[in-house]
């Protein structure tokens, strides 16, 4: 009989101990929803996450899949952080369409809030994409800059550290070159530093079309409705660099007017209009190395 009561006492104690174990890789959360060890584990990654940077954890990055029938219009903000930067991201915000930041680093610097700007632009992706258009803008010496191409790519490499760039994508200042997967597209002039930036593993995009603007008080020449007129042209007649896909270059300073911050919420109105049309960021444009 003592026999029996003893084997029946560690049996218990063993099922006890099972229970425990279950306990520890089951808990039931607030909800009363049990949650194993695992999910414990991530959840404790996010919490620590949050502790630290003081945001939430971004969920991984969807595949992007373009749709045959549509035609994408890449909106792009040059030479920011900026007066007009703001007016720039609060318009496309509020009007819920995505656009590209090509941003200077000496800018951030020199801006009273341009740190602030540029963490903005670059936390709000997938709706914004902050890219690089060099340290300084070659100071407008723009021949002796590219003529210098270990200079110049030093340059680039510097603002995508100042100002944390999360994409290798670079818009060169005062050109439009095309470096892609597969393709290098440049004057010559600008040539040597394209080359060196794509055995780097670096984009380059171009535009296809400029919203213009006067160089003596930087408001934009065309009208909303002429430069929507421009891209149902630059559509119907192929003149893009890639079928399909438009680039606009606009700069954040043509906007820092109320009346010129009108225009783009017109422009952006009269795009969103036509069925077929999509604003995109330039990381999905076609030929994008990853």
């Amino acid at each position: 009989m003592y026999r029996y009561r003893k084997g029946f006492r560690w049996m218990g104690m063993g099922l006890l101990g099972l229970i425990g174990f279950a306990a520890c890789n089951n808990t039931p959360n607030k909800e009363g929803v049990t949650t194993d060890k695992d999910s414990l584990t991530a959840d404790s990654a996010k919490m620590a996450y949050l502790a630290k940077t003081g945001t939430a954890p971004k969920p991984p990055e969807q595949p992007f899949m373009a749709d045959s029938n549509k035609l994408y219009v890449y909106l792009t903000f040059d030479d920011g952080p900026q007066p007009g930067t703001s007016n720039c991201y609060n318009i496309c915000k509020a009007q819920a369409v995505k656009a590209t930041f090509f941003m200077v680093a000496l800018h951030q610097q020199r801006k009273r809030d341009g740190k602030q700007l540029v963490g903005m632009i670059r936390d709000a992706y997938p709706q914004f994409l902050l890219a690089n258009h060099s340290f300084d803008h070659t100071m407008e010496h723009y021949k002796y800059f590219y003529q210098h191409p270990e200079m110049a790519f030093d340059n680039f490499m510097r603002a995508q550290d100042s100002l944390a760039v999360p994409k290798k994508i670079i818009r060169l200042p005062g050109n439009s070159g095309w470096v892609l997967q597969n393709q290098v597209k440049t004057s010559h002039l600008v040539s040597a530093v394209a080359h060196r930036l794509d055995s780097a593993g670096y984009n380059v995009i171009g535009w296809d079309l400029e919203w213009n603007f006067n160089h003596k008080d930087a408001r934009p020449v065309q009208s909303p409705e002429k430069l929507a007129a421009e891209v149902d042209s630059a559509f119907s007649r192929h003149n893009e660099h890639i079928r399909k896909n438009v680039v606009i270059l606009s700069h954040d300073r043509m906007f820092q007017r109320p009346a010129d911050s009108a225009s783009l919420v017109k422009f952006i109105q009269i795009i969103k209009q036509n069925p077929r049309y999509v604003l995109e960021t330039v990381d999905h444009y076609p030929g994008i190395k990853k």
